[in-house]
């Protein structure tokens, strides 16, 4: 069998599904960003029964409400992971039990996008889930064990989000909320509202895009729900930009967000600074001026 080599031309010309996690606090509109994106070619994958902000939008909508559900839905809409053993979450098998439950999975071939709201609430059906598994119990003494249910629940979150990010021509938009905290040092933080630790602190390098959906005022005062998308930003607002076609705040429109970033791309020597920076010359001590050697 020959070197399974993709060439240029042929990656070139894949089409690249992009992966977005959207978070943001509670009431600024992550559900309403369903109506930014065409109904006909959208899947809402919807968790927190949640739609009254989009009553009225005409796109397809599948609800799942237990965590077996969420794994069933996900695999039917990746496919199988040949590198999963058989009889485990994501294996062959499970596609073909997907398959016989839900039917044939070409009825997906019309969704481009897959809208999910939200990981917070997956989170959740994930840790209720987790903490009814044998391996959140002591073998010595049957008593709950709280941490091998976060451990549980932590690989069974990042393989689910995981086996999405791999479906590669669709693009797959994760909405989660967004928490204000202090740290030990009385710092403001902003930290995704999701069960245990491990999620959170993995997804970024997951998915392509981490974007923060907030408000931020106009020169007249006037604020306006945007879209921070790059890591360096002056509000510590965690967000990332896999692309380096997006500028430092865009429009919070997903559509336009998935046609800029399918645009022809800029090379690194126009997206990336590679210069030292100028070094920061100390101010004079004029109060006293001999104290400096």
């Amino acid at each position: 069998m020959p070197l399974p080599i993709i060439l240029a031309d042929q990656r070139l010309a894949e089409r690249r599904g992009i992966k977005a996690a959207i978070f943001g606090k509670s009431g600024i509109g992550k559900t309403s960003l369903l109506w930014t994106l065409p109904p006909d070619t959208t899947l809402f994958y919807d968790l927190e029964a949640g739609d009254l902000a989009i009553e009225g939008w005409s796109g397809d909508t599948i609800r799942p409400r237990t965590w077996d559900e969420c794994r069933d839905f996900a695999v039917f809409i990746g496919g199988a992971n040949p590198a999963i053993p058989d009889g485990r979450p994501y294996s062959q098998r499970h596609f073909n039990e997907a398959c016989a439950k839900f039917g044939d999975p070409r009825a997906l071939d019309k969704y481009a996008t897959i809208f999910v709201d939200s990981i917070t609430v997956a989170g959740r059906l994930c840790f209720q889930w987790a903490k009814e598994q044998p391996e959140a119990f002591s073998e010595k003494t049957g008593k709950p064990d709280v941490r091998g249910a976060y451990g549980l629940h932590g690989r069974e979150m990042i393989g689910w989000i995981t086996h999405l990010q791999h479906t590669r021509a669709k693009d797959v938009f994760f909405v989660g909320i967004l928490d204000e905290k202090l740290d030990d040092f009385n710092r403001k933080v902003f930290v995704p509202q999701i069960d245990g630790a491990k999620t959170g602190l993995e997804l970024p390098g997951i998915v392509d895009e981490v974007l923060t959906m907030t408000e931020l005022a106009d020169a007249a005062n006037q604020l306006h729900r945007v879209f921070v998308c790059r890591t360096l930003n002056p509000w510590n607002y965690p967000a990332k930009d896999r692309s380096g076609r997006l500028d430092l705040v865009e429009e919070a429109h997903l559509g336009r967000l998935i046609a800029k970033i399918g645009e022809p791309g800029r090379s690194p020597l126009e997206r990336l600074t590679f210069s030292r920076p100028a070094p920061v010359v100390p101010e004079a001590d004029t109060a006293h001026p001999q104290s400096k050697l």
